[in-house]
C-alpha cells in the first residue's frame, strides 16, 4: 500500500488552510523579494514547492546535500527541475571539514554522542545553510506543528537573525499534505511508501512502526528532546506582524 493510499485524508478545514498558505506566501513575497525555499525533498517540501508555483511568487529552491542522503531523496532534484523548468540550487559541506571530522571521529560518530552528532550536523547542514541564506530576505520551510512536540508552537512567519522564516504549512495535517500531493499529482520520495514519514540523512533515518511518533525514525537512539539538527531549533525570535491573528 502506498503512502497516498494510507494518508490521503484532508482535514475539514483544508480549503481554508490552502487559501491561507498561498496568501501568506504572496504577502511575504510582496515585502521580501529575495526569498528561497529550503527543501528537504520530503512530502511537505514537495508541497511547498508547488505552493510557491501556485502563488506565482519569485523564490529560489535549494537543497542541502549532506553527502549522506538516500538515493531516493536525491532523485527528486531532477524531477523538480523538469516539472518547474527551474534549477534547484544544491549546497554541499566543505570537503576538508568532512574529511577532518571523519578522520578524527569515524564514519559512525553520530551514534557515539549527541555532541558528535550535532557536530556532524553543523558541518553537513548548518554551514551550508548559512551559505544558502546569504543575501536572502527570508526563507520558506515545510514545518508543521503536528510534526513533533518541539514544533508544536512554531509560527507561520517569524523574524530570525535579520531575515524572515515563512512556514506556510504550520496548520496542515499529514492527511492534508497527502491530499494536496494527490490533487496535484506531485512526485514524492519513494521512501514514504516504505514507512519513512520524516526523512533525513541515511545513517540517521529509519522506518517507523505502527503507533510510533511521526519523527521516531529520526535519530532514534537519542531522547526526544534532542531531536533537532539546528536548522529549526526554536530561537528567541519574534512573531512577525504578517502572521494572521488566531
Amino acid at each position: 500500500m502506498s503512502a497516498l493510499d494510507l494518508y490521503n485524508t484532508p482535514s475539514p478545514g483544508f480549503d481554508a488552510k490552502l487559501a491561507h498558505s498561498i496568501a501568506l506566501l504572496q504577502r511575504a513575497a510582496a515585502l521580501y523579494p529575495a526569498l528561497t525555499q529550503a527543501s528537504s525533498l520530503g512530502a511537505e517540501d514537495m508541497v511547498v514547492t508547488h505552493l510557491i508555483h501556485l502563488a506565482g511568487i519569485r523564490s529560489s529552491v535549494f537543497v542541502l546535500d549532506t553527502g549522506k542522503l538516500h538515493p531516493e531523496t536525491l532523485a527528486l532534484i531532477g524531477l523538480i527541475e523538469l516539472r518547474y523548468t527551474r534549477s534547484v540550487e544544491v549546497y554541499r559541506p566543505k570537503n576538508e571539514s568532512v574529511v577532518k571530522f571523519v578522520r578524527q571521529h569515524g564514519e559512525t560518530a553520530m551514534y557515539d554522542s549527541i555532541e558528535l552528532r550535532k557536530h556532524c550536523c553543523d558541518i553537513r547542514k548548518m554551514e551550508p545553510l548559512a551559505r544558502a541564506l546569504a543575501g536572502k530576505d527570508g526563507w520558506i520551510t515545510g514545518l508543521r506543528r503536528e510534526q513533533s512536540n518541539a514544533r508544536a508552537e512554531v509560527a507561520d512567519i517569524v523574524q530570525e537573525a535579520g531575515r524572515v522564516k515563512i512556514s506556510p504549512l504550520v496548520d496542515w495535517t499529514w492527511g492534508d499534505v497527502w491530499h494536496f500531493i494527490a490533487l496535484h499529482r506531485l512526485d514524492y520520495n519513494a521512501l514514504h511508501d516504505q514507512f519513512f514519514p520524516s526523512i533525513g540523512c541515511a545513517p540517521c533515518t529509519r522506518a517507523i512502526s505502527v503507533g510510533e511518533d511521526f519523527r521516531a525514525g529520526r535519530w532514534w537512539w537519542e531522547q526526544e528532546s534532542a531531536k533537532e539538527c539546528g536548522l529549526h531549533a526554536q530561537p528567541a525570535g519574534e512573531t512577525h506582524p504578517l502572521r494572521q491573528p488566531a
